[in-house]
């Protein structure tokens, strides 16, 4: 994934998280989700405090754990989800943004670029997981599910602070190797394409 591609497929996949955020109901957030230990309602507060978080740092603000937890989010999250969206959306378009150096809470300081594809990454898959919660159609780019297995080659098979308990995916979930993109990607960030079959993963 280039530097001139990431703007744009981080767009596509806020787009995509947005459009089956804004399907949910109040009667849907008390759904379970793929994500372990999270209803629907706990998922989007992640998601709009992340949105924040990487707000933060594109705009060259330090870490806040608060922030990045989504404190206080919980009342209204569809709405606060959407609001954070658009934050993010704003501070990804500022003039110079790719030669900024981001602060992602828990992870370090990156290069732009490297930064805005992990929202590119959180952003495609938790859309996957609201849509599922909710019996929505994932719509899932299979050009972006490419791209992100073309990431995930790179990162350590082994790493504690990637894989498994308390980290952002669980652990691999087999794919078969001709299956398609998305489900590949899926398994890969430790989640059954055919979820709930297989049980609940990570965050």
């Amino acid at each position: 994934m280039s530097t001139v591609d990431i703007l744009e497929f981080d767009r596509r996949a806020l787009s995509n998280a947005n459009r089956i955020v804004a399907r949910v109901t109040d009667d849907q957030l008390e759904a379970p989700t793929p994500c372990a230990d999270w209803d629907v309602r706990a998922l989007l507060v992640h998601m709009a405090g992340n949105n924040n978080g990487w707000a933060d740092a594109a705009e060259g603000k330090p870490p806040n754990a608060a922030v990045w937890a989504g404190a206080d989010l919980g009342v209204d999250p569809v709405a606060e989800y959407g609001k954070s969206a658009d934050r993010v959306a704003a501070a990804f378009a500022a003039e110079g943004i790719l030669e900024r150096m981001f602060e992602v809470h828990g992870f370090g300081s990156f290069p732009a670029p490297t930064a805005i594809g992990m929202h590119v990454i959180d952003y495609l898959v938790h859309g996957w997981d609201v849509a599922v919660a909710i019996g929505a159609g994932p719509g899932l780019d299979p050009e972006l599910c490419a791209a992100v297995l073309r990431i995930g080659a790179r990162w350590p098979r082994d790493a504690a602070s990637i894989w498994g308990p308390g980290a952002p995916f669980g652990y691999r979930v087999a794919v078969s190797s001709d299956a398609p993109p998305d489900h590949r990607m899926l398994g890969f960030l430790g989640r059954s394409p055919s979820w709930p079959d297989l049980g609940r993963t990570q965050r």
